[in-house]
């Protein structure tokens, strides 16, 4: 069963046809929300709003570890995370979706994996590619079916939040090799990996990052809005034609 994490702009799926909602309790705390089973292009799916169903959990609030622990326990044995994110580069315009390869992780205070406690052992990961390529290739293979455009590969930076990034942040983000800037890649990637749950990201570009617009000086959040309602079609697109394959 394939389970999406759907982020701003994707708070339900319009195309599942629903057979129920569940609340799932985990030994780490509440997840954002009830997971809503149903089945998309015939498929078996569970969707969660990583915000929750109103939108009201910010990045650093999310509860990553009840949230993937949840979609462990119902069985899922893959996950799909959409989420909306800046483009740093100069080809990654409001709309382009992104199916991005690496992560540069700055967030800080967040709970980062599972595997703490006076009754855990230490344990580490292999982290050198964060995304499932297997994942990875199903989902563009499914973009290519729908006839959409995506571009394969790109350094996602998470960064804290909830305010965006100042332009000298960008720049800094740049320098250090990052394409996009997003709030909610990590730890959410890395605590899949530790459940060993394939875990793949579909990034829809909802502005330009900081100082990058050559017409704006500051991010119009109206026009946010309305670049992620257009692109929210695509990527429901993409996921049922990935549910078809």
């Amino acid at each position: 069963m394939l389970a999406i994490i759907g982020g701003s702009g994707l708070t339900q799926l319009s195309t599942l046809e629903i057979t129920h909602r569940e609340v799932v309790r985990t030994p780490y705390g509440e997840p954002s929300g009830a997971l809503t089973f149903g089945e998309l292009s015939c498929t078996p799916v569970v969707f969660l709003a990583r915000h929750g169903y109103g939108h009201t959990i910010p990045p650093h609030q999310v509860n990553y570890r009840a949230n993937l622990w949840a979609l462990k326990q119902v069985k899922a044995s893959a996950v799909v995370s959409v989420a909306s994110v800046g483009g740093i580069r100069t080809d990654f315009a409001p709309g382009t979706l992104v199916i991005p390869h690496q992560i540069i992780d700055y967030t800080w205070g967040r709970k980062s994996t599972f595997f703490e406690g006076a009754e855990e052992s230490v344990r580490h990961i292999d982290f050198t590619e964060p995304y499932d390529a297997k994942l990875r290739q199903r989902l563009l293979a499914a973009a290519a079916a729908a006839g959409e455009h995506v571009f394969d590969g790109g350094v996602y930076a998470a960064t804290q939040g909830p305010r965006l990034e100042t332009a000298a942040e960008i720049n800094r983000l740049e320098r250090d090799g990052a394409d996009l800037v997003g709030m909610t890649g990590m730890p959410e990637a890395a605590l899949a990996r530790e459940l060993e749950l394939p875990y793949a990201a579909l990034s829809v570009v909802a502005n330009y990052a900081a100082g990058r617009s050559a017409s704006e000086h500051a991010i119009q959040f109206d026009s946010i809005e309305l670049v992620l309602q257009e692109a929210m079609i695509r990527v429901r697109c993409v996921l049922e034609h990935l549910c078809k394959a």
